[in-house]
């Protein structure tokens, strides 16, 4: 009985991700294999299991070339990438020592600051990104304070730094929280340790805490870079009609221009793509488990 337990609960999870990521993959890919047509839906072919050879002989990869020969999808990747790395770069400068100083807070201390760091999920991310459009504008609440102390109003909103204050709002809990597991659990005598040693606290820091808390670290990273890439509300809100960013790009491509096999190809893609650092994180977090 409890072998049958067990193996229900090992199954369960592959099953989950079954249903909820494998099939819908496996549909989008075969659409991506798809040729663009004015019907409805509006691609060929369709799936027809009574007539298999036919389907794949139809299927070719002439979407995929295109995503290669057209400039605006390479530059929709390298813009993505470019913002969701200089993001997640601000997230952990600024993630860092936030999660720092709450793990070194008393306990009831954290876990107020904890419920604060997540409490806006409590509220739609719609309504929060539309906030800062009310924040950012020419005659918002920043622009208003600016004036009353004399300095001149900024034209944020719309631009690519609307954008990366969108993105570091949205996704710093993400940052700070792996950050705080991995700081709170570390053991106090190691810096005791290292100041008997003669250490002094930026170097104990350094030499002990901050090796230790990579783990945490890295994964915050992969949390906030992963879903940034592919980031649509906030640069379709926040951003100019020049920001560029693959999430528009799909979006694009699926309501405006009824061009589904190329907006599937792209999402295929920019899947395969985010599997590569989520490989290496994996493999090297084995490596640290083996030693």
């Amino acid at each position: 009985m409890r072998r049958d337990k067990s193996a229900i609960a090992a199954v369960l999870p592959f099953a989950w991700l079954a249903v909820l990521f494998l099939i819908p993959f496996v549909l989008v890919f075969k659409l991506s294999l798809s040729d663009v047509a004015l019907s409805i839906p509006p691609y060929e072919p369709q799936f027809k299991p009574a007539d298999l050879p036919a389907f794949f002989g139809a299927l070719d990869f002439e979407t995929y070339r295109r995503l290669t020969s057209d400039s605006i999808y390479v530059s929709a990747y390298l813009s993505s990438l470019k913002f969701a790395g200089v993001a997640t770069a601000l997230l952990a400068l600024i993630g860092y020592p936030l999660a720092y100083g709450i793990s070194r807070c008393s306990k009831n201390t954290r876990e107020m600051l904890i419920l604060a760091v997540i409490l806006p999920f409590f509220t739609s991310f719609l309504i929060r990104v539309y906030a800062w459009i009310a924040i950012l504008k020419p005659a918002g609440i920043l622009n208003a304070a600016l004036e009353a102390v004399g300095i001149p109003p900024l034209s944020i909103l719309h631009t690519d730094t609307a954008v990366y204050i969108g993105l570091v709002y949205a996704y710093l809990p993400f940052m700070v929280l792996p950050l705080y597991a991995a700081l709170e659990k570390q053991n106090a005598t190691l810096l005791e340790a290292a100041a008997d040693l003669g250490a002094t606290p930026f170097t104990a820091f350094w030499r002990v805490t901050f090796p230790m808390s990579l783990p945490g670290l890295a994964a915050g990273a992969l949390l906030c870079f992963i879903p940034i890439v592919g980031e649509f509300v906030i640069p379709d809100l926040l951003g100019g009609s020049g920001t560029l960013m693959i999430g528009k790009t799909i979006w694009t491509e699926f309501f405006s221009n009824r061009d589904w096999p190329a907006a599937s190809a792209a999402a295929t893609v920019l899947l395969f793509t985010l599997i590569v650092p989520i490989v290496l994180y994996q493999r090297q977090q084995a490596k640290v488990l083996a030693a």
